[in-house]
C-alpha cells in the first residue's frame, strides 16, 4: 500500500507549479527556442538569426555582457555565442577589452540607420519637424510601433534638456508614451486585443496607469479626441502630446508628438496651444507620403 502524501508535500507541490510554469514560459520566449522551431525551413539562416539575437541582448542597462550572460539570455550554447561574438568582432561591430566582457561598437548603428534613412517618412519628416519645433519652442518626434515599444524614426531637438534624452532609434514603452497610445488606439481590434493580452503594466511613476481597464479607457479617449496626452506617466515632470500620422490611404502609420517639462507648459496649454500645430504638421506630412 502506497504511503499517504502529507499535507506539507501537497502544499509544496502546489507552490512549485507557478515556478515551473514561469520557467517553461521563459524558455519558450528565448530567441534560441524560436530559432530552433524554424530549423526545418531551408531558406532560414540560423547563424544570421543567432547573430542578430546576440546584438539585441545589449542595451543601455546591459552594455557590457559576458558569454555566459548572453547564453542565458538567448538560450544559445556558449560555443554558439562565442562564434557570434567572434564574427561581430571581426566585422567591427563588437569588441572586448578584457577578453571576457563584450560591448557593441558604434559601427553597429549602421544596421539601424540603414532602415531609418531608407524610409520615405524619415526623409520627408525632418524639415517639417524642425519647423514645428521652432514654432512650439519644444522638441518634437515621430515614432512607429515596434512590439511593446515605440521607436523614434525622426526627431527635432532644441537647446533645452528634457528629462528623457531622445534621438533617432530611441525606444520607449508604448503604453506610457503619447505616441504609443496613438498607435495602439488605431490598431485593428484584433491586433489591439493581442497587444493588450501581453501588455506589461509596470508603472514608471505614481501617475502611471496600472490596469487594463484604465488603459482601455485612455485609448478610447485617444480615438474620440484625435490626440493623446500623457501627463507624467513615463517620468515625473514630463508631459507629452501626440497625434496620428496617416499615409495617403488614411491608415495610421506613425505618431507625431511634442514633449516638455510641466514647469513650462501645463496639460491644458498642451491641448489648447499645441494640438492645432501638431495636427497641421501631421496633415502636411500625410500629403507628402505616397
Amino acid at each position: 500500500m502506497a504511503a499517504p502524501v502529507s499535507r506539507k508535500s501537497r502544499q509544496s507541490e502546489r507552490n512549485d507549479r507557478p515556478t515551473a510554469l514561469l520557467s517553461a514560459l521563459r524558455v519558450a520566449l528565448l530567441p534560441g527556442t524560436r530559432i530552433d522551431a524554424l530549423r526545418g525551413d531551408p531558406n532560414f539562416m540560423t547563424s544570421l538569426a543567432r547573430g542578430l539575437s546576440v546584438i539585441q541582448c545589449f542595451s543601455h542597462a546591459t552594455s557590457f555582457l559576458t558569454v555566459s550572460q548572453i547564453s542565458q539570455s538567448t538560450g544559445f550554447s556558449r560555443a554558439s555565442v562565442r562564434r557570434c561574438l567572434y564574427t561581430l568582432s571581426k566585422l567591427g561591430l563588437a569588441n572586448s577589452e578584457d577578453g571576457t566582457h563584450y560591448a557593441l561598437l558604434p559601427r553597429v548603428l549602421t544596421l539601424g540607420h540603414s532602415y531609418i534613412f531608407s524610409m520615405p517618412l524619415s526623409k520627408v519628416a525632418q524639415p517639417v519637424l524642425d519647423r514645428l519645433s521652432q514654432v512650439l519652442h519644444e522638441s518634437c518626434s515621430i515614432a512607429m510601433l515596434d512590439g511593446n515599444d515605440v521607436i523614434h524614426v525622426a526627431h527635432a531637438n532644441i537647446s533645452r534638456v528634457l528629462a528623457v534624452d531622445l534621438s533617432m532609434g530611441s525606444r520607449l514603452p508604448a503604453i506610457y508614451t503619447s505616441m504609443g497610445r496613438v498607435l495602439l488606439a488605431h490598431l485593428p481590434a484584433k491586433d489591439l486585443e493581442a497587444h493588450l493580452a501581453h501588455a506589461e503594466l509596470i508603472p514608471h511613476t505614481k501617475l502611471s496607469i496600472t490596469d487594463i481597464k484604465g488603459l482601455r479607457q485612455a485609448l478610447h479617449h485617444v480615438r474620440r479626441d484625435g490626440y493623446a496626452l500623457v501627463d507624467q506617466e513615463l517620468e515625473m515632470g514630463l508631459c507629452a502630446l501626440a497625434v496620428p500620422l496617416r499615409n495617403a490611404a488614411g491608415r495610421v502609420i506613425a505618431a507625431l508628438n511634442v514633449g516638455a517639462p510641466v514647469q513650462r507648459v501645463s496639460a491644458q496649454d498642451f491641448v489648447t496651444k499645441f494640438v492645432p500645430h501638431l495636427q497641421a504638421a501631421a496633415q502636411e506630412l500625410s500629403m507628402l507620403l505616397k
